[in-house]
């Protein structure tokens, strides 16, 4: 009689982890379609709003204007680590931005042999333009939406930020 329940009690908790472990199975199935759909969707937004923001910068330049802008005047090396791209990428993308007047170069008043990049007032205003463009853009798509899926996307920023923010 031991020797049965001994049985039924191994039977019943291997039954228990098998259907742990397909549960597993099915949130991590779950999990990843939730991200291939979230990736594709973040990468399809990204496209679309680079296109409403309409300058002739490229991706690169336009993300380094606005490390520089939200930064202050950054060294090369400091803007190659906040771009996280190799150095010699970065001096043709900021040479690329100089030559369009929307960053300079100044020597460092603290060590002349190093030299900040900063934005140029045409450079914040092209930021400026940029940004007010993508933002109508989005404002016009959430104005199609009812009330009940503004909600739930506000919430569903505010997760994508919390993920990101753990990634800092």
């Amino acid at each position: 009689m031991a020797n049965e329940m001994s049985n039924a009690t191994t039977t019943a908790a291997a039954t228990t982890a098998a259907a742990a472990t397909a549960a597993a199975a099915t949130a991590t199935a779950v999990e990843a379609e939730l991200a291939s759909r979230m990736r594709l969707a973040v990468m399809r937004l990204g496209r679309r709003l680079r296109h409403q923001a309409s300058s002739d910068l490229t991706p690169s330049q336009l993300s380094a204007l606005s490390s520089v802008q939200r930064l202050g005047p950054l060294t090369l090396g400091e803007l190659s680590a906040v771009e996280g791209v190799r150095p010699p990428t970065l001096t043709k993308v900021v040479a690329a931005l100089e030559d369009k007047g929307l960053v300079a170069r100044h020597t460092d008043p603290a060590d002349r042999r190093v030299s900040r990049v900063q934005a140029t007032p045409a450079g914040s205003q092209l930021l400026a333009r940029s940004r007010s463009r993508t933002d109508a853009y989005l404002a016009r798509q959430l104005a199609s939406l009812g009330p009940d899926d503004q909600e739930a996307l506000a919430r569903a920023v505010a997760l994508i930020e919390a993920l990101l923010e753990r990634e800092e």
